[in-house]
């Protein structure tokens, strides 16, 4: 168990890590469209995607998944900055709840097909 705890921290940190030098180096849209957080989430759920198949196939250790998917794609992935972000813009200027609601529905569109692709390259299948 312990092992697990440690796989994961570290994991968790080169994500958060990653993340923040997304943050740091990918700017905004011009009408405050979060892109940084966007292109976080986008990459997190296809590289989950990845680690996921490649787990499912046997080719990716527990230690590894562990390791990738639950820690660095955990840290990676902002899910609450996702919907504070969504909020900050629904509170802006005129045209706040359209952008708002385009970065939401983009992220959770695009989100899905990146898992999908990730997993489809992996040859994993895809139903339960």
């Amino acid at each position: 168990m312990f092992n697990t705890i440690i796989l994961v921290f570290l994991g968790g940190a080169v994500g958060a890590v990653a993340r923040e030098l997304l943050m740091l180096t990918v700017p905004d849209l011009a009408d405050g469209f979060p892109m940084s957080i966007f292109v976080a989430n986008i990459v997190a759920s296809f590289l989950l995607g990845i680690a996921s198949g490649l787990s499912e196939k046997g080719a990716l250790s527990q230690n590894a998944n562990l390791f990738i998917a639950t820690g660095v794609m955990g840290g990676l992935s902002t899910f609450s900055s996702f919907v504070y972000g969504g909020y900050v813009l629904m509170t802006g200027g005129t045209n706040a709840v359209y952008v708002a609601l385009t970065y939401l529905v983009t992220s959770v569109v695009i989100g899905a097909i990146a898992l999908y692709v990730g997993m489809r390259l992996t040859g994993a299948r895809l139903s339960s």
